[in-house]
């Protein structure tokens, strides 16, 4: 037995397999055998001439690169990845002069006479320090007090300093300058001309690129809009004070612009006496700032019949007003049923906005409302004519103005409007304080009777003692002081737009209810006053609700005299302030 047969005995298949592979067995059977594949004697030839061919080749791009006596080597090139280069922050690249105000060389295209004509990458050597710096100071925060001060030509920067030392002195925020153009005067010598001492406490940054004096306006609104963002990152400003554009350079305002609302930012761009007549902005945190634009002013009107002389006058002291270039209110106007052909001519004459000297087309801010004679009314269908004159969009951003005929405000009544309504209603103070949500509006005048009409109201006052130099001597004046009162005003009073909606839903519910089924109620306001009065003094009883009362005059400072002058709020033939008006 075969040495497969005796390993595999036991197996009855395997000792079959085994006994086939016998010698001397012959299969009768024909069998079959794959076809055994010949390489073909042509195939080595075909292999040579295959090597020969890319022997040929390789010979033809060796000869062919050979270079000639008198031709310079090719230089090998080199596929190691280069050193990286160092952040403008800690060092300067080597590529670019050590200092920016060495003039880049001129490109060779036509544009070489121009004298700004640099468009090369941009670096800023001197930002990187300042904003690090503050951001040690956790001032990156997102809920933060930073302001911006932001300039381009030195005449703005002269502008805008007096501003922002002032906001810095009285220290309800955080104020930052910024300084993006092309002058290359250092920032020092800059700080030094504009007589800024140590007491101004701003935090200075010189966002200026390398090769500014030399850089095209491409250049510069990409510089600019860079710096800002760099600028957003570290310390997150909550609005951003420029200069009047007339003043800047085009490049600055189109990049500020541009870029403050990619970012959601607010820019005020100051008017040009706005270090004279505007200085009260420093006075306003940066809350209140914030709110410079959101904020939606409606003037409503109600006008008696007969009373064109009062109402044109009202309507020419609105037009003559100051608006510091900030959005003029709307106005509506209640006219009576019999409109006077005086009042009629006026209206047909009056554009409201005013139209700028370009002549810019723009939509009409003005509403007239002409109601039709339904007999004399009563009470109740006076409130809702006048109630139903006002609903604001946004509660939180609209409010309403409500002017009486018999009032000629002044040319800063809108200074002193916007100041009071920025301070009370968007503060961070007033946010954390309680009787902030208790606060109907604000009063523009001081009123001179009770609301019953029974005697006179005498405004309490404070009194100051007033040294002039260093003299014993001291002059003792009395001052009216600011004042919370629980009582309505229909001649001049703005009242905020979520106190103007309680209102609408009080009286949805007061009127309706049956005055056949309650107790009649001694009226409070007298009837020389208008009606709706009467139910807002009701529901300022039952939510505790009051109105600020100020003085009625906002001094400032008048810059051809440098007296001070006294803008009043002038009603009828009695005075609140300085002025009577017959």
């Amino acid at each position: 037995m075969s040495l497969l047969g005796r390993i595999f005995a036991d197996d009855e298949e395997l000792g079959k397999k085994d006994d086939d592979r016998k010698p001397g067995k012959i299969n009768l059977l024909p069998t079959w055998s794959a076809r055994k594949n010949t390489p073909p004697a042509l195939w080595p030839r075909k292999r040579t001439l295959l090597y020969g061919l890319m022997a040929c080749v390789a010979l033809y791009l060796f000869f062919k690169n050979i270079p000639a006596p008198d031709h310079p080597p090719m230089v090998r090139p080199n596929y190691t990845r280069p050193p990286r280069e160092p952040s403008y922050s800690s060092q300067k690249p080597q590529a670019i002069p050590e200092s920016p105000s060495q003039k880049p060389p001129h490109p060779e295209r036509p544009s070489d006479a121009e004298k700004h004509y640099y468009e090369g990458p941009i670096r800023f050597y001197n930002l990187a320090v300042s904003l690090h710096a503050i951001a040690r100071l956790w001032d990156h925060m997102e809920a933060n007090k930073n302001v911006l001060f932001a300039a381009s030509s030195l005449r703005s920067v002269s502008e805008l300093i007096p501003i922002a030392c002032e906001m810095a002195r009285r220290q309800r925020n955080d104020v930052h300058f910024a300084l993006m153009g092309r002058d290359d005067l250092e920032m020092d010598k800059i700080i030094f001309l504009n007589g800024v001492d140590e007491q101004c406490n701003i935090d200075w940054h010189d966002a200026r690129p390398d090769f500014s004096p030399w850089s095209s306006d491409f250049r510069m609104e990409v510089s600019v809009s860079a710096a800002l963002g760099h600028i957003r990152t570290f310390m997150h400003p909550q609005v951003i004070i420029t200069d009047d554009p007339s003043r800047e350079d085009g490049f600055f305002t189109r990049a500020i612009r541009a870029k403050a609302v990619e970012l959601g930012k607010t820019v005020i761009e100051l008017p040009t006496d706005a270090s004279e007549h505007l200085m009260w902005i420093a006075r306003l945190d940066s809350g209140s700032l914030a709110a410079w634009h959101t904020t939606y002013i409606d003037i409503l009107i109600h006008a008696p019949p007969y009373s064109s002389g009062s109402l044109i006058r009202l309507l020419k002291s609105i037009e003559a007003a100051d608006y510091f270039g900030h959005r003029r209110p709307h106005l509506t106007i209640e006219l009576p049923e019999d409109i006077d052909p005086p009042t009629r001519v006026y209206l047909e004459q009056l554009t409201w906005p005013p139209l700028d000297w370009a002549g810019t087309p723009h939509a009409s801010q003005i509403t007239l409302r002409h109601r039709v004679r339904r007999g004399l009314g009563n009470a109740e269908e006076a409130t809702i004519r006048h109630v139903e004159s006002f609903y604001p969009s946004r509660p939180a951003d609209s409010h309403v103005l409500v002017l009486s005929p018999q009032v000629e405000l002044s040319p800063l009544y809108f200074h002193f409007l916007m100041y009071h309504l920025l301070e009370h209603r968007y503060s961070s103070l007033s946010r954390h304080t309680p009787q902030v949500k208790n606060l109907l509006g604000l009063s523009l005048e001081l009123p001179f009777m009770h609301l019953n009409d029974s005697m006179l109201f005498y405004p309490p006052k404070t009194t100051t003692r007033k040294t002039k130099h260093d003299d014993d001597d001291a002059k003792t004046t009395e001052e009216t002081t600011p004042f919370l009162w629980q009582s309505p005003n229909s001649n001049a009073a703005l009242y905020f737009g979520d106190k103007w909606i309680e209102f609408h839903s009080f009286l949805v519910s007061r009127l309706a209810v049956d005055p056949t089924k309650t107790p009649g109620r001694r009226k409070i306001i007298s009837e020389l006053y208008p009606a709706w009065l009467e139910y807002l003094q009701e529901l300022m009883r039952a939510r505790g609700d009051t109105r600020v009362h100020r003085k009625s005059a906002l001094r400032t400072l008048s810059p051809a005299g440098r007296t001070w002058i006294d803008t009043t709020i002038q009603i009828g033939s009695r005075r609140s302030g300085a002025h009577t008006r017959p």
